[in-house]
C-alpha cells in the first residue's frame, strides 16, 4: 500500500493502490514463480533444496561458473483443441534462475544433484582442508 504525506499525516493512497498492474494480474508479482530455497550447512558440506513440484529432473541446468552456482529451469508447453466451431490453444511458459556465489570451503569439482518428490537438491561437498580434524589423544611425555 502506497502512502501518501499531506500537511504532515500520512493517507494510503487507495487510488494507487487499486490502480497498481497486480490488480489486474499484471507485473507487480511477477516473480511469484522462484522458488523458495533452504541452504544446510553440515559438516561434509553444504546442501541446497529447492521446492518446484511437478517438475521432471531433465527441466532443471544447474552449472558452475567461476565459483557462482546457477540453478535454472525452464518449461514450456502448448495445448491446442479444435472442435466443431471453436479452437482453443494455451500456452504455459514458466521459468526461474537462481545464482548462488559459492564459499571458498567448496569443493565445485563434486557437486551433485538430485531430484526426488518435487524437491531439487544439490550438494556442496566442502574441501578436504575445510573439514573438521578428526579427534586425536596427544600422549603426555
Amino acid at each position: 500500500m502506497s502512502i501518501v504525506k499531506r500537511n504532515n499525516l500520512f493517507f494510503p493512497s487507495l487510488m494507487n493502490d487499486f490502480l497498481k498492474p497486480d490488480w489486474f494480474g499484471g507485473t507487480e508479482n511477477w516473480n511469484t514463480n522462484l522458488p523458495a530455497v533452504n541452504i544446510k550447512d553440515n559438516t561434509e558440506g553444504f546442501e541446497l533444496e529447492l521446492a518446484v513440484p511437478g517438475g521432471k529432473k531433465d527441466d532443471f541446468k544447474v552449472e558452475v561458473d567461476n565459483d557462482i552456482l546457477t540453478i535454472s529451469s525452464e518449461v514450456k508447453s502448448e495445448n491446442s483443441e479444435n472442435e466443431d466451431n471453436y479452437t482453443r490453444r494455451e500456452f504455459f511458459y514458466s521459468s526461474f534462475k537462481r545464482a548462488f556465489t559459492l564459499p571458498e570451503t567448496v569443493d565445485g569439482t563434486k557437486i551433485d544433484a538430485k531430484y526426488e518428490d518435487g524437491v531439487l537438491r544439490v550438494s556442496l561437498p566442502k574441501k578436504e582442508e575445510a573439514l573438521p580434524a578428526p579427534k586425536r589423544l596427544i600422549s603426555i611425555g
